[in-house]
């Protein structure tokens, strides 16, 4: 590789990495990417439910430790990209009251130390970035913005243009959902040369066509091919980052690749693994200056822990439902109260069409109860599909540690009232809309046996803020203790509101990566 110097070394090839080496690339800085895994491989299996949800092939081999001393598997993914190789692709805003402190039934959601106009160029920039779909003016809800979308909205088919109408209806305004996708269609069909065809495997799956707008086929693989100057590894996993004499700077970044440790250095390092993972990284890089972990002068590191309360729910109907691309609608009447709540209750979105395989990988007895005569794939086939998500709140002892060599993530339930409400809600809309359903709870959407919330939307544990005392990171997400060490994933968040933080966390790499840009001058 000549020099194991670098100007920038970006370890994680998330939305968070990718998008900030992208940002950084046209610079001509010697960039590095490290990445754990290597690439997702491209094969029949990504479209198969078996494979992706109930064997969970692609979600990483790791056992973690709960509060309860129950072990579980994380629903990571270590592979180019990150866990955006698959996503939903739903990339929304947060509301411009997010921004602030919301109180909730369960508590207070802390205001940002910076508010939606600083990040509001950026989100432009990153909807441009991620091929965004979507209409402006739909969502009640939606911040006011300095652009149109870059595309337009995906069309709804048939039964759920039918919904949006029925719900519309009795009052309420679903919109389209924004979604970051490799889409051109005419006519509600993928155009011929569209590397997105409009499959029913979008949602959750990893595309072999590579029309999702993920971070790798959206970032690292452009990034390679235009910019000699960045360079990526795979299969590297960063086991610390070392320090200086002084404990002011990283000065080592040492991978295990191939079985070989190797050591590289830069003038800057980011971070961006992922919440949890880039907690974990900086507590196994204790040393003697920083004995608690680098970045963790605080005590806040790995500390508030925050993923949404969330919960698929299966809407079994009489009639058949023939959708095949179904993540096209959601409605947000109900984010920041309704009619007989007075507190947040949070998102409805629809998600990807039940496959029977899914459905069989996680039947439960009541299911069955409840429809002793309809086979798996009847029931996927009169089945509609809701992503409901509400907001958690962020709580101290709600975190990701290291003990006994074994990783441990506590977890507190917090604000669970508004998840219980936003499903009685959209239960109280659909029958009000003539769609007389039975609702069966979804497990198994997020990996074989995961709790749901498990490790889905994972953000917080290193908290940005003003206060060295209180946080982790400053404003231009730079460790406080550090003087060349920012982090870039969702790591940052001081709340995850109740909107899917992909686009969030897109938006801030690229801010952060201009406050490397103007310090590499």
């Amino acid at each position: 590789m000549g020099s194991d110097h670098f100007d920038v070394i970006v370890i994680g090839t998330g939305p968070g990495g990718a998008s900030l080496a992208h940002r950084l690339a046209p610079s001509g800085k010697r960039i590095l990417l490290l990445e754990r895994g290597g690439y997702l491989p491209r094969s029949e299996r990504n479209w198969n439910s078996q494979t992706v949800f109930v064997d969970a092939a692609y979600q990483a081999e790791e056992t973690w430790t709960n509060s309860t001393g129950d072990t579980f598997r994380p629903a990571l993914h270590y592979y180019v990209g990150g866990n955006s190789k698959v996503y939903g692709g739903a990339l929304f805003r947060l509301r411009e009251r997010d921004f602030g402190e919301v109180a909730h039934s369960g508590g207070l959601s802390p205001a940002w130390p910076v508010g939606y106009d600083v990040f509001e160029p950026y989100y432009t920039q990153a909807e441009r970035l991620f091929h965004v779909h979507g209409e402006r003016g739909e969502d009640p809800l939606e911040p006011w913005t300095s652009g149109p979308y870059p595309f337009p909205a995906v069309s709804h088919e048939p039964k759920v243009a039918e919904l949006v109408h029925n719900l519309r209806g009795i009052g309420l305004r679903p919109f389209h959902i924004p979604l970051g996708i490799l889409l051109d269609e005419k006519d509600g069909l993928a155009t011929p040369t569209s590397p997105c065809i409009r499959c029913s495997f979008y949602d959750g799956f990893p595309c072999p066509l590579n029309g999702k707008a993920d971070a790798q086929v959206i970032c690292v693989d452009p990034m390679l091919a235009k910019h000699p100057n960045v360079t990526l590894l795979t299969g590297a996993y960063v086991s610390k980052l070392g320090t200086d004499s002084t404990g002011r700077a990283v000065k080592g970044v040492h991978v295990t690749r191939g079985g070989r440790e190797e050591v590289y250095s830069a003038d800057i390092v980011v971070v961006a693994c992922g919440a949890l993972s880039s907690a974990l990284l900086l507590l196994r890089s204790a040393c003697d200056t920083h004995p608690h972990g680098l970045a963790n002068q605080s005590g806040q590191l790995g500390r508030n822990y925050m993923r949404h309360n969330m919960s698929v729910l299966m809407a079994v109907m009489p009639e058949a439902n023939e959708t095949v691309f179904q993540k096209t609608m959601a409605f947000s009447d109900y984010y920041f109260g309704s009619d007989d709540w007075e507190y947040p209750l949070g998102l409805v979105q629809m998600c990807a069409t039940s496959h029977s395989d899914q459905v069989r990988g996680e039947a439960l007895p009541e299911w069955l109860h409840w429809l002793p005569e309809m086979p798996f794939e009847e029931i996927a086939r009169h089945s509609m599909d809701f992503w409901l998500q509400a907001e958690d709140l962020p709580h101290p002892d709600n975190r990701v540690y290291y003990r006994d060599g074994k990783v441990h993530l506590d977890l507190i339930e917090t604000n669970t009232e508004a998840l219980a409400h936003l499903k009685r809600k959209l239960k109280q809309v659909l029958d009000r809309c003539g769609h007389n359903a039975i609702f069966l709870n979804r497990s198994l959407y997020l990996g074989k046996d995961i709790p749901l919330g498990g490790t889905a939307h994972q953000a917080g544990t290193a908290r940005f803020g003003v206060d060295p005392a209180s946080s982790v990171l400053d404003l231009d997400c730079k460790a406080h203790d550090l003087d060349n060490l920012y982090l870039a994933d969702a790591s940052f968040f001081p709340s995850i509101a109740a909107v899917n933080p992909t686009l969030t966390i897109i938006a801030n790499a690229l801010r952060v990566a201009d406050c490397i840009a103007e310090r590499l001058k």
